[in-house]
């Protein structure tokens, strides 16, 4: 019980710096962190563009061809929208941040559009891009 009131204190205090995200989109950066980290051959500080690539990296992992759309409706649609939660999470003392990090680290990292709709592979498809059932049959 006791995590679900600091979740709710946490999210209040959010709530007063910021109302244009949703809360899912909090909980999913923090998410995001982790799967980064877990990614990296040993835990460390990410940079904004590092974070930034878990963030689409997750979402497609997890939503598939729909992650943009997820993202969109939790309020973000640009990668800085990224960024202005994590320094939300700075603020409210649940992420640190180095002295050379800035919001500007989470500008332009990458195209939305082009990031989430060709950034997806499907999970059937081997490496050529053809589906395994398809391989050596004749049209």
């Amino acid at each position: 019980m006791a995590h679900v009131e600091f979740a709710g204190h946490v999210l209040e205090r959010i709530r007063k710096i910021e109302q244009r995200f949703d809360e899912r989109a909090y909980l999913f950066v923090l998410m995001a962190l982790e799967y980064g980290q877990r990614r990296r051959p040993e835990r460390g500080h990410m940079s904004g563009q590092e974070l930034a690539w878990a963030c689409r990296d997750l979402a497609l992992n997890q939503y598939g061809l729909i992650a943009k759309s997820v993202v969109n409706y939790w309020g973000i649609d640009k990668t800085r929208d990224f960024g202005k939660i994590v320094y939300d999470l700075i603020s409210v003392g649940l992420f640190m941040k180095d002295e050379s990090d800035r919001l500007e680290d989470f500008d332009d990292v990458y195209d939305f559009a082009e990031a989430f709709d060709q950034g997806y592979r499907w999970a059937g498809a081997d490496q050529t891009g053809v589906e395994p059932n398809q391989k050596g049959s004749e049209a």
